[in-house]
């Protein structure tokens, strides 16, 4: 069955960082897309984006969004590693029902959910993972914890007719990026390399991350079986963590981190600044958590072989070229605004 374009799709988060390369994506190619996030974003307007403003957690809101729309992509989420755990439930858990129920209200026909690597993340190695290993027992931070939450929603959604798929990317970076490029560029002068340095890690080209969705959309569409499925997506090859960040300085005309810190040191640190934080009420992210102490030291990545032989992934844009691409947008632009 061919994939028809011109369909009434939306995005929720389509302003984001993700939702954005989504949105274009989409409507470079004929589909109608509408996004639905909190605020208006005016760089959509050139890819004719039709934008509803509302909060992912307004059951309401949610509904109007989703009406008369053919296919759902959920990119909306609070990400990060500070808050309080009712932020994150809000978001991830009660916004994530909200979309499942309005696809169910309105017999949206495939919904496509953006979850994380790091719902699998125990605070050890994982090398070459694949969709077999077991959520954690416990979790290092609100985040992973509420987006498994979410993940099981879908799952049970998907027992129940509604035809979904879960995609985990991981460390997703690129221009426009809000999150992962600037607090490396920001915190530049403080970074130290926590354990030996020799740690790999996946991640994914933003263009790359985009293109994954639409393609899971286009397969769910064609063959009704892969609903319910997760696939981890990324780069396809694992890099040394701090070689990657150091490239991102470089990109960024920083100097490499060379210091260094013991791994221990560092998540007793966190331990106690996340206690001390919280104790005062601190709204803003400590210089350390016991998560990132743990992801910074440790090597995760994931075998991406499910991908490619359900859905046709295999990335776009090299890393190498990624880095380009980086570099001449950050020339361009004030991190301060991000």
């Amino acid at each position: 069955m061919a994939v028809k374009y011109g369909r009434k799709i939306l995005v929720t988060g389509g302003g984001g960082f993700l939702g954005y390369a989504i949105s274009k994506l989409l409507s470079e190619r004929g589909d109608s897309v509408s996004s639905f996030s909190r605020r208006f974003y005016p760089e959509l307007e050139p890819f004719n984006v039709k934008q509803i403003l509302g909060d992912i957690s307004d059951k309401k809101a949610v509904e109007n969004a989703c009406e008369g729309k053919d296919i759902v992509f959920h990119t909306a989420a609070k990400p990060g590693v500070w808050g309080s755990y009712q932020e994150y439930y809000r978001t991830n858990v009660d916004g994530t029902v909200n979309v499942i129920e309005a696809c169910r209200k309105y017999d949206v026909s495939c919904l496509v959910h953006t979850s994380s690597a790091s719902v699998v993340f125990d605070g050890n190695d994982m090398e070459g993972a694949d969709e077999s290993v077991s959520y954690p027992k416990v979790f290092h931070a609100h985040y992973p914890k509420t987006k498994t939450i979410a993940e099981q929603h879908i799952l049970k959604a998907s027992m129940s007719g509604l035809k979904t798929i879960i995609l985990r990317p991981h460390l997703i970076w690129g221009p426009r990026d809000n999150h992962l490029v600037p607090r490396i560029i920001k915190r530049a002068k403080r970074l130290r390399i926590v354990g030996n340095g020799k740690n790999m890690v996946d991640t994914i080209y933003i263009d790359n991350a985009a293109y994954a969705h639409i393609l899971a959309a286009d397969s769910l569409e064609k063959n009704n079986s892969l609903s319910g499925k997760i696939y981890f997506i990324s780069q396809g090859k694992p890099v040394l963590l701090w070689e990657m960040v150091n490239n991102i300085l470089k990109a960024g005309g920083l100097p490499p981190v060379t210091g260094t810190v013991d791994p221990r040191i560092a998540a007793l640190a966190g331990t106690f600044l996340e206690f001390l934080y919280g104790l005062l009420d601190i709204k803003n992210e400590p210089p350390m958590t016991n998560f990132v102490a743990k992801e910074l030291a440790t090597s995760h990545w994931f075998d991406i072989t499910a991908a490619k032989r359900d859905i046709g992934y295999t990335p776009i844009v090299s890393t190498e070229e990624g880095l380009r691409r980086l570099e001449e947008w950050l020339k361009n632009t004030d991190l301060k605004g991000t």
